[in-house]
C-alpha cells in the first residue's frame, strides 16, 4: 500500500469514529446526558457485569478443580479398617464328664478363637459310669445345684457364649443350672451344644431360654459318642450356619 493510500486510509478512519462518538453522545434540554450516554453506561455496566460474572466463574471453577483435589487425595487415602461384627468377645463354656464335650469344645476354639472356661465342679464326680447315672439323677428329682469351683473372669465382655454339656437323663447336668443361676446372660447370645449317646439336645434349648429370657439362644448342636473323637465336620457345618466361624 502506497504512503498517500496509508493517509486516505487512516483519515477515513478518524473521520468514522468521529462520528461514531458523536451519535453516542447528546444533550437534552436540560443540559443532562442523552439516551446516547445512557446506552453507553448502559454498555458500560453491562461490559463490568460480565467480568466480574468471568471473575466468580473462575473463583468458581478454583474452587471447584481445589474441591476435585481434595476429593481425588481423600479417595486415594486407605479406608480406615471395618469393625469388626461382634464389637465383644466369644468364651466357650463347658462341663465334660467323660471328654467327650472337652472335645467338641476344643474344636470350637480352634475354629473361632474364643476364649474357653471349664465348668469344674467344687466336690468331683464319680468315675464310675453307673454311679455317676444315680448321682444325676438324684440332682434333677431334688434341684441340687452343685457348686463351681472357679469363676468366669468379667463376663460383662462377651458378646457370644457357647455353651457345652453332656445330656443326661434328657436335661442339662444340674451344674449347667448352677451355671445359668449365677450369671446373668442377658443381652449376650447364647450358642448350646452337647454330646450324648442316644439322646439329642431333648428339651435343654427351651430350658436355657427360660432360664435366660432376655438372651439370644441359637441353634444347637449335637453330637454322638461316636463322633466326639471326630468332631471337626460336624462343628465346621454348624459354626457356617451360625455365622460365627473366624
Amino acid at each position: 500500500m502506497t504512503k498517500r493510500r496509508t493517509v486516505t486510509f487512516l483519515t477515513l478512519l478518524i473521520i468514522i469514529l468521529g462520528i461514531s462518538a458523536c451519535g453516542s453522545r447528546t444533550e437534552d434540554p436540560d443540559g443532562g446526558t442523552g439516551d446516547g450516554a445512557d446506552i453507553q453506561a448502559a454498555q458500560m455496566e453491562q461490559a463490568a457485569q460480565m467480568e466480574q460474572a468471568a471473575q466468580m466463574g473462575q473463583i468458581g471453577q478454583a474452587e471447584q478443580a481445589a474441591q476435585a483435589q481434595q476429593a481425588d487425595t481423600t479417595s486415594s487415602d486407605p479406608a480406615p479398617a471395618a469393625e469388626s461384627e461382634a464389637a465383644g468377645k466369644a468364651l466357650i463354656v463347658y462341663f465334660s464328664w467323660s471328654g467327650n464335650t472337652e472335645n467338641v469344645a476344643a474344636e470350637i476354639r480352634t475354629r473361632t478363637g474364643a476364649d474357653i472356661f471349664e465348668i469344674v465342679p467344687r466336690e468331683a464326680y464319680t468315675e464310675d459310669y453307673d454311679t455317676l447315672l444315680n448321682i444325676a439323677q438324684e440332682e434333677q428329682k431334688n434341684g441340687i445345684r452343685p457348686a463351681i469351683s472357679e469363676k468366669v473372669e468379667d463376663m460383662d465382655s462377651y458378646d457370644l457364649i457357647y455353651v457345652g454339656f453332656p445330656n443326661w437323663w434328657a436335661d442339662m447336668p444340674m451344674i449347667l443350672y448352677s451355671f445359668f443361676d449365677e450369671y446373668d446372660l442377658s443381652g449376650k447370645t447364647i450358642a448350646p451344644f452337647c454330646t450324648s449317646g442316644g439322646s439329642v439336645l431333648s428339651d435343654t434349648v427351651r430350658t436355657i431360654e427360660t432360664l435366660e429370657p432376655d438372651a439370644v439362644v441359637l441353634e444347637g448342636l449335637h453330637i454322638g459318642s461316636s463322633e466326639a473323637d471326630d468332631p471337626e465336620s460336624a462343628v465346621a457345618e454348624w459354626l457356617s450356619n451360625l455365622g460365627t466361624a473366624e
